[in-house]
């Protein structure tokens, strides 16, 4: 399938099932009505957790140093910013924007080709900005909470939103065709994993404080994502301080 053809499929997905959570009943007698589902997905990413993501960044950690972690991190993060430009400009967010802009200049001429943050010392701190939250700010409900395998904890609307985000960050949208979808996939396995070698502590202590696991990491992210909802209405002054690390869609299982 191209990615052309990719992309119509997520934005006919899109309709849909932004539909179905304007329609969601609120005040239901359940937060989490697909939870069997949830809670199986949540066993399966669990597993995958155990026998390959987790060693994978352990070995990742072990083997590469941190300044080229670091570095690799950096570089990441810039190649995401012209997306978070986009939905921050789709969400009215002006100031947001002129941040994500500038910083994408600064970082990726003065701090060679992303590999160093250099705007952020210069006062112009990241910016939250992803499709899920610019259908939040469209006015689109959250829809019933899922589990979804890989990317762990979400719900119907940021789903759709996680979808668009994969298809609309570069190098796809510069590298066409299968080279540009491979080259993404590439990004985004690096990204994963260092993400989960930055955690490894973190998810440990949760896991072993929780009496329902499944149940904390849900709380968790709601917790995270309603602060990342509450930013898409205004530029943030301070850099992000993430309530829990562990619970980003990308890194736990």
């Amino acid at each position: 399938m191209s990615i052309v053809v990719a992309r119509t499929v997520i934005v006919l997905l899109c309709v849909a099932l932004c539909a179905c959570a304007g329609i969601a009943t609120r005040g239901s007698d359940s937060d989490d009505p697909f939870e069997p589902l949830n809670r199986a997905v949540f066993d399966v990413n669990q597993t995958l957790d155990g026998v390959v993501i987790r060693p994978i960044a352990e070995v990742y950690r072990a083997t590469v140093p941190k300044f080229i972690r670091d570095r690799i991190r950096s570089a990441i993060d810039n190649l995401a910013e012209p997306r978070i430009f986009v939905n921050d400009l789709l969400q009215g967010r002006i100031n947001a924007g002129g941040m994500t802009f500038t910083r994408f200049l600064v970082n990726t001429i003065g701090g060679l080709g992303g590999m160093f943050d250099v705007a952020s010392t210069h006062g112009f701190p990241r910016q939250t900005g992803d499709f899920g939250q610019t259908l939040h700010a469209w006015g689109v409900a959250d829809g019933p909470y899922l589990v979804l395998l890989f990317f762990g904890p979400s719900n119907v609307r940021d789903a759709v939103g996680l979808g668009v985000d994969l298809t609309t960050t570069p190098p796809s949208l510069i590298v066409h065709g299968n080279v540009g979808l491979a080259i993404n996939f590439t990004v985004g396995t690096i990204d994963g994993m260092d993400q989960r070698s930055r955690n490894i502590e973190s998810l440990d202590e949760i896991k072993a404080d929780a009496l329902d696991f499944y149940s904390r990491m849900r709380s968790l992210w709601r917790q995270q994502r309603r602060v990342q909802l509450q930013d898409a209405r205004e530029a943030k002054e301070e850099p992000e301080e993430l309530l829990d690390p562990g619970t980003q869609n990308v890194s736990p299982p």
